[in-house]
């Protein structure tokens, strides 16, 4: 089976944490690639992150010597050295928004855990049980782009994802009111 090389842009962040720990030992994901601020830039992984590791389970041995690069400033060689990337970087919107599109149109697809595109007409929004066809907006935001490999798509908020396909089954029902806290 295949392995896909994976780059986690905003990785010493605790979301970007949890992608590195959900990458150890994947059977799908290689993780070979590690991008974050200028701050963490140069440093490994574990001097980047180590002092702020949050996660309940050790930082794993796979991530600790690799080499942290600038979001921004190695876009190019960061996308070059993956077939995607997660995205869970924290900065204002339009910024983010302009980093994805980035990387995007640097031909790497960008999986984001961020809300910066969830209202962007041709991203996907996918929750694979519900929707998948909106995969299919992948190739006019190809499109929009110019690019033929790389997209952007992004996951749903936590709430919605944990309660929309509980829910669903119910609309038949044609429920009038839901509480969701």
């Amino acid at each position: 089976m295949k392995q896909y090389r994976v780059g986690i842009i905003g990785g010493t962040g605790m979301v970007g944490q949890r992608f590195v720990t959900l990458m150890e030992g994947h059977p799908w994901f290689k993780l070979t690639a590690i991008a974050a601020s200028a701050g963490s830039a140069g440093k490994t992984y574990e001097e980047a992150a180590g002092s702020r590791w949050a996660m309940a389970t050790p930082m794993p041995e796979e991530a600790k010597n690799i080499v942290v690069m600038d979001a921004q400033a190695d876009a190019e060689k960061m996308a070059a050295a993956d077939d995607f990337v997660f995205c869970a970087v924290e900065m204002p919107k339009a910024e983010l928004q302009a980093l994805e599109e980035m990387y995007a149109k640097l031909e790497c697809p960008v999986v984001s855990n961020n809300s910066a595109h969830r209202w962007t007409e041709d991203v996907p929004m996918v929750v694979p049980e519900l929707n998948p066809e909106h995969i299919e907006l992948i190739h006019t935001q190809r499109q929009r782009l110019g690019t033929k490999r790389g997209f952007i798509a992004v996951k749903p908020n936590c709430s919605i994802q944990s309660y929309v396909p509980a829910l669903t089954p119910l609309l038949k029902f044609k429920p009038t009111l839901v509480v969701a806290t």
